[in-house]
């Protein structure tokens, strides 16, 4: 049998496995952009986080704060009770001094206070635009990963198609040769039974011998480009369907 013919199965194989590398490459794009979606949303759910934890802290920070200043104010409640039963001098004027810290330390921690109140305000408003943004995220992210994955599901069920049709193909496939397609076909990720072109692979484009050009329009064996290990056959030596024979060969010798 000529060759052409043992690699008309094959050369079959290979366009539905073409499409299916496209189609994987479309599916892969596809699920990048549903993982994008899931990191996005997963870092706003992270920033979110961190935002409530940091006005949490702010929290706990002014309770501490005010339990401080609760101390303070009875602090200066206890020496303005104890200066009126003072009658020395030299006491009166250390608890006065005394007074005077304690009142300057009240008003500090009250300032405090209030920066920390003010930056908590400033930080919940944050928080409140973080939980909008995240809820307008997912509200318009479950359309689009709807699509994408009935995009995706599509393409799972074309590819199936073609397994299927491949798998029909390959009943009629040389064995051994389909073995050697396949392993080149998992190295190259790309068309492995090519014809030659103008004395040239059209696989690697680099030009072909005389002699090995002869070779490949014998059909008799398999034959490898020496430069890239694809297969090669000679593409004029087909016949179209509908178009005689002799017309065909009258173009090869033409050329």
């Amino acid at each position: 049998m000529p060759m052409l013919e043992t690699l008309k199965p094959i050369i079959d194989i290979q366009e539905l496995d073409m499409k299916m590398v496209r189609l994987m490459r479309v599916k892969r794009e596809r699920q990048k952009e549903l993982k994008q979606i899931e990191e996005l949303r997963a870092d706003l759910h992270g920033e979110l986080k961190a935002k409530e934890l940091e006005v949490e802290e702010i929290g706990k920070q002014i309770r501490q704060k005010e339990i401080r200043l609760d101390e303070i104010r009875e602090k200066v409640k206890s020496l303005e009770a104890r200066q009126s039963t003072i009658k020395k001098v030299e006491e009166f004027n250390a608890l006065t001094q005394e007074m005077t810290a304690t009142e300057r330390e009240r008003v500090a921690e009250e300032q405090k206070i209030s920066d920390l109140v003010d930056s908590k305000a400033a930080e919940e408003e944050l928080l409140h635009k973080i939980r909008e943004s995240l809820k307008t995220s997912e509200e318009s992210s479950i359309a689009l990963e709807k699509e994408i994955q009935a995009s995706i599901d599509l393409i799972n069920e074309e590819g199936s198609q073609l397994k299927t049709q491949r798998d029909g193909l390959a009943q009629h496939a040389d064995p051994e040769i389909l073995r050697i397609y396949e392993r080149l076909l998992r190295n190259k990720k790309d068309r492995v039974v090519v014809p030659i072109e103008n004395r040239n692979c059209s696989g690697c484009h680099i030009s072909l011998t005389a002699q090995h050009e002869n070779i490949v329009r014998k059909g008799e064996n398999l034959v490898f480009c020496e430069h890239c290990s694809r297969i090669h056959y000679w593409q004029e030596a087909e016949v179209t369907e509908g178009e005689p024979t002799k017309r065909r060969r009258r173009k090869v010798a033409a050329s």
